[in-house]
Formats: C-alpha cells, sequence, structure tokens
C-alpha cells in the first residue's frame, strides 16, 4: 500500500482593508512610533471593522482557496478552523463559515489554541488525509483580535491585529506535504497571556466589564523568555529527528510574535534572515493567521520541494514545529 502524506495544494488569505498606524496609535497612547518599530517590529496592522465576526475574514480566505484550486464548496469534506476569537460560544465559527460558503456536504469543528492553533489544525488535518479518511481537507487560522484589545494599554494594542489565511490539503503519494511535528504544553504559563473573564468559570457581569477583564493581557517579560527557549528546542528536535541540516531549509516559517522574538529566535537556530518568512511589520501579530498568512505572502517565491520549518508559540503556553515539503511552484497560481 502506499503511503499517504497531506500535501498543501492552495493557499488563501484575507486581511481587513482598514490600516492601523503607529502613528494613529501613540496619538492616544503612552509610547512612540520609535518604540513599537523598535521593540516590536511593527509599522501597522489591519483592523476588521464594523459588526463582523472572525467569520468575516474566514469566508474570504476559503473562497479564495476555492478559487484558485477551481474547487467547488460542495467537494470539501472536512474544515478546520483555528481560532481563538469565535464569533459566538456556540456554535463553532467554522459551521458558521461552512454555512455561508455553501460546503453542504463538509463536517467541520474549531481548535483554539491561540497562536499555535493554525499549527495543531494542520497536523490534524493531515492525520485525516493519511488515514484515507478525508481526500480535501481545509485548514484556516484566523482571528479578530482588536475585539478583545484595549486600545488604552500599549503593548497589546500595538502587537495585535486582525487577519487569517488557510490552506488545502490533498492526498499526495510522491513525499509531499506535512512530514513531521513536534507540539508541547505547559499550563503554569496561563497567567502571562490571557482574557481572564467571559468563560465559564468567570461569566461576563458588571463588574467584569467594568474591570476591563474581557481584553486580551500579557506579561511580557515572562512570555518572551519562555517563547524563544521553547521554540528553539522544538526546532531543533524536528531538525534532528529529520536528520536536516540548516542548508537543507529554504525557509522558516515562523509565528509572527514581535520582533524580538523572532530575532533571538533566528539567532538561535541559526538561520540567516533571508531564510525567514517576515511579514509582521504590515500585518502585526493575528494569533493564528500569522503562518498561514505567510505563506500567502510568500506562495510566489515558493517551490516544489522546497523545505519549510514550521514554528509556533501561544497562550497557555503552548507551542511546536513542523517539517513540510512544499508540494507545487508558487509560479503556477
Amino acid at each position: 500500500m502506499e503511503k499517504i502524506t497531506a500535501a498543501i495544494t492552495a493557499v488563501g488569505g484575507w486581511v481587513p482593508e482598514f490600516i492601523l498606524t503607529n502613528a494613529e496609535l501613540v496619538a492616544s497612547l503612552d509610547t512612540t512610533e520609535e518604540w513599537i518599530e523598535s521593540r516590536l517590529g511593527i509599522k501597522e496592522r489591519r483592523i476588521l471593522k464594523g459588526p463582523m465576526g472572525t467569520s468575516r475574514i474566514c469566508l474570504s480566505v476559503a473562497e479564495d482557496i476555492l478559487r484558485k484550486r477551481g474547487m467547488g464548496p460542495e467537494e470539501l469534506d472536512l474544515m478546520i478552523l483555528a481560532t481563538s476569537t469565535p464569533d459566538r460560544l456556540l456554535p463553532c465559527t467554522s459551521n458558521l463559515v461552512c454555512h455561508k460558503l455553501g460546503a453542504t456536504n463538509a463536517w467541520s469543528f474549531d481548535v483554539n489554541l491561540a497562536c499555535s492553533g493554525f499549527m495543531a489544525a494542520l497536523d490534524m488535518g493531515a492525520r485525516y488525509i493519511e488515514s484515507g479518511m478525508y481526500k480535501k481537507v481545509m485548514v484556516i487560522g484566523a482571528d479578530h483580535m482588536s475585539a478583545f484589545l484595549d486600545y488604552n494599554e500599549r503593548l497589546t494594542s500595538a502587537v495585535f491585529a486582525d487577519g487569517g489565511g488557510g490552506v488545502l490539503l490533498e492526498p499526495d503519494y510522491e513525499g509531499y506535504g506535512l512530514l513531521d511535528s513536534v507540539f508541547r504544553t505547559d499550563g503554569s504559563g496561563y497567567e502571562y497571556v490571557s482574557i481572564r473573564a467571559g468563560g465559564s468559570q468567570m461569566p461576563a457581569t458588571m463588574e467584569t466589564v467594568k474591570n476591563v477583564m474581557h481584553v486580551m493581557h500579557m506579561e511580557p517579560k515572562g512570555t518572551f523568555k519562555f517563547a524563544v527557549s521553547s521554540l528553539e528546542d522544538v526546532l531543533k528536535e524536528v531538525l534532528v529527528r529529520n536528520a536536516l541540516s540548516l542548508d537543507q531549509v529554504t525557509w522558516l516559517v515562523p509565528h509572527q510574535a514581535n520582533k524580538r522574538i523572532l530575532e533571538t529566535v533566528m539567532q538561535a537556530v541559526g538561520l540567516a534572515e533571508e531564510k525567514v518568512m517576515i511579514n509582521i511589520d504590515r500585518l502585526g501579530n493575528t494569533c493564528a493567521g500569522t503562518i498561514p498568512l505567510c505563506l500567502w505572502d510568500y506562495e510566489k517565491q515558493l517551490k516544489k520541494g522546497d523545505h519549510l520549518l514550521l514554528a509556533s508559540f501561544g497562550a497557555g503556553f503552548t507551542w511546536g514545529a513542523g517539517y513540510l515539503k512544499w508540494a507545487y511552484d508558487g509560479t503556477n497560481q
């Protein structure tokens, strides 16, 4: 029996039209444009305006993928959506996206692993393909982060943004696709990055709203230290497990956390910047959307057979790395 791997056969992405610049942010915050650019590496970010949720982002991503692949929504078998900002607590946002898309034959579910969500969803989608259960699996990572930000707080309001991307996975018999993944979790990090209220432990009350407890909270020093050491460990583990040298790696596709984390991880692993996909300067940190948005941005530069390392780190803490062999020339898309 031939070995089945899950290859990416199309990439899609979407970001809102509205651009929030650093100049606009500093007009109301106790910070400077220089601080934001030097510390975070961000010049501007996209914000979703109006009464719309994450499903608005995902629908455009899904439509982009289907258009590129030349297939109809009814051909889709499964959609896995990684998001920490669902339209509602119930139902799953993926259910709403499939309904709006017209994917009447697809099963769908959400994954909530913050910034590590897309990588975990990609791994899940690959397992369904490898098992033979499904042949066309769409994996989307998207977040509407601005809905959960306090724009009086300089760090989170400068870092996070809205947007998302996704991929189509299909069976491959030539060894292309997601070939390995490593994931880790440490729940002791829950206090470093969190939204404190709104869940079953602390439902919304007038008091929680008054105390601004329904927005993103981040403790930067502890998060930075943990992120760098954790990402270095899993990336090196994937390299060793797959007998990959740094010379063989075509691209590192990291979660776009902030400039300092990206630079420190690059140095720790030993990869030059020209081998690293970076778009945080234009798009900010879109949480589960950053890795697929990087693939979307760099798609035309990708060549069949390229060796990609993926790396993510998110609230929880959760983190992981993966090895992917690219299946097509991006210039053909």
